[in-house]
Order: C-alpha cells, then structure tokens, then sequence
C-alpha cells in the first residue's frame, strides 16, 4: 500500500487507502475519534465544579431539532441524525444532492448526579449540558448495640 495515501487524512486519497487496505475498510470507526470519508466524532468537553458538572459538545452547523438527549440506566445518549436535500434544475441539467450525519456519544453518570434535572442548550455550534450534583450522605458508621 503506499504509504503516502495512508498519511494523507482527508479526501479523495483516504478513501482509496480505506478501499484497498483490508484492515481498515472495515472498521467502523467506533472508537476512534475520526470516522471515514472526513467526517469527525465532534470533541467533548466535561468539568466539574462544586455543584454541578458541565458537558459540552462541539457540534456547529446543526439546529436544536437535530438532536436527542436520553437516559436510560443512568447513561445519559446524545444522538444527532442531520439530512439534508438539494436539488438545482436549469435549462440543460437536473442535479440532486442528499447528505445525512449522524454520531451517538454515551456518558456514564456519576452516582451522584441529578438525572431528572438536566439542562440542555443548543448555542453558537455548542451543545451544553448542566448535570446538577445530588449531596450524597455518608453510611452511618456501625453501631453495636448491648444486649441487656
């Protein structure tokens, strides 16, 4: 395979170094951040302050519509699915273009975490989440109590 195709990361030259290196045209690209054909697992920024933790999600070009935000078993599922439809017409040609995006990013929640009182905002490109923290009370220390 040449190499120079497999350095390359976007493009035409990817896609043929995919097409032909048998262990790569079948990987789904599930657990790397980069998928194929350019198109990128958007990055995620997740913080924790003293009483919430803040998730955001970089995902410009969408609308609010785009996405679902879902728990289930204490895994909060963000999930984006984007089509898209043009179609030109002229006088001597008809053109139609479809696209469709789609990424699904799973987080784990902290045991200590609010999931009933999450909030979601879609600003400027930026998915951002506000997961409350919950005040966890310490096991009462055991206690042995005397027969009498």
């Amino acid at each position: 395979m040449n190499a120079l195709l497999k350095k390359r990361n976007v493009g035409f030259p990817r896609l043929l170094a995919d097409w032909f290196d048998p262990f790569t045209f079948f990987d789904t690209g599930m657990l790397a951040p980069e998928s194929k054909l350019g198109f990128t697992m958007p990055t995620v920024n997740v913080m924790e302050t003293g009483n919430e933790y803040l998730v955001e999600l970089a995902a410009p070009g969408l609308e609010r519509k785009d996405f679902q935000v879902e728990i289930d078993n204490e895994v909060l599922t963000i999930t984006v699915e984007k089509k898209e439809e043009k179609k030109e017409e002229g006088k001597d040609f008809s053109r139609q273009e479809f696209s469709f995006n789609s990424f699904r990013r799973s987080f784990e929640l902290p045991e200590n975490s609010k999931a009933d009182k999450i909030d979601a905002k879609y600003v400027d490109g930026i998915l951002k989440l506000v997961i409350p923290k919950k005040e966890i009370t310490a096991e009462k220390p055991k206690k042995e109590i005397a027969v009498s």
